[in-house]
């Protein structure tokens, strides 16, 4: 049981560092400076008795009295949050950090055409976008992210998510390399098999969706360079001989898209989702609602091409 001592600021903060596990991160999620928080652990651990963070290593973890609190104290927050009503809810106001995991395809489709509104509407929202991994989904369940976009299959258990596209495969590659006469038709396997590769590698897991969709026929490929970064993608395919497959979203955005041979891929590679994904315990969160509900809305269009972009911009 919490001590009848402790005000709900120092309740606030107790949450946060239970939840972060670091002084410094809960005095910027809280606005708060490092050494008063220090001083509010230590406070903290005073009332309660109990040391709450000891130091593991290069981190801190959670003493059994902290494990015991930290989950019922996130709710409380949740639960606290969610005693104003939403009608109340004014961007205008909002003063948070929120942390969405993706990679920097999802910065630039899912992310980027929500970015002007998000500054007009909420000056004083911050967003923290972090890389994909392999334990996203754990870090949304502990409240260490608040947001993941992604187009990768997801773990179901507490966790929502909401459409944001679907978007669809094209091959890649220089305009003089042998693979360029094809059209936007699907391109026979034997022909994108016949040519080095440029992997693309999404999460710290370097799942490529690309041999994992190619089935027993991924033995064939051969990629001759992997790397996590969408964007580079067209440079590096500029400055050799390879062959990619990437979602057309990034094609439409890409500044050399005019050197670039689009293809279509071959069949097997189909339509894919990009999902907006969340965890049961921000489900109500008036902050959180809101921000998914300009990226959704964002993206309810068909992103611009460079020329209209560029026509936009005149």
């Amino acid at each position: 049981m919490l001590s009848p001592h402790l005000p709900p600021n120092q309740l606030l903060v107790l949450a946060y560092l239970l939840k972060t596990r670091s002084v410094s991160t809960t005095a910027l999620m809280l606005g708060m400076s490092q050494p008063s928080v220090s001083r509010a652990l230590a406070r903290l651990r005073e009332v309660l008795k109990d040391p709450l963070l000891v130091r593991s290593g290069n981190q801190m973890a959670r003493t059994w009295r902290g494990e015991e609190l930290v989950d019922r104290l996130t709710d409380w927050v949740a639960a606290t949050t969610s005693l104003l009503d939403e009608a109340d809810f004014d961007p205008a106001r909002l003063e948070r950090r929120f942390r969405i995991a993706t990679t920097d395809f999802g910065v630039q489709s899912a992310c980027l055409p929500a970015m002007a509104h998000l500054r007009a509407s909420a000056p004083s929202l911050a967003l923290d976008l972090q890389p994909l991994g392999h334990a996203s989904h754990r870090q949304l369940a502990h409240g260490e992210i608040d947001l993941a976009v992604s187009g990768l299959d997801h773990d179901p258990e507490q966790v929502h998510r909401e459409l944001l596209f679907t978007d669809h495969f094209v091959c890649v590659t220089r305009k003089d390399h042998p693979l360029a006469r094809h059209g936007e038709g699907p391109m026979p396997l034997s022909d994108f098999l016949a040519h080095p590769h440029l992997g693309l590698t999404v999460s710290d897991a370097e799942l490529d969706r690309v041999s994992t969709a190619l089935g027993e026929a991924v033995r064939h490929r051969k990629v001759m360079l992997s790397v996590p970064y969408f964007a580079l993608a067209p440079d590096l395919l500029l400055a050799g001989d390879l062959v990619t497959v990437v979602p057309s979203r990034l094609v439409h955005a890409c500044p050399r898209r005019d050197e670039l041979a689009i293809l279509g891929a071959p069949e097997g590679l189909g339509p894919f989702p990009y999902w907006l994904l969340w965890h049961e315990r921000s489900r109500n969160d008036p902050g959180s609602i809101w921000l998914r509900e300009q990226l959704l809305t964002a993206n309810a269009e068909p992103p611009p091409t460079i020329e209209q972009r560029v026509r936009t911009e005149k």
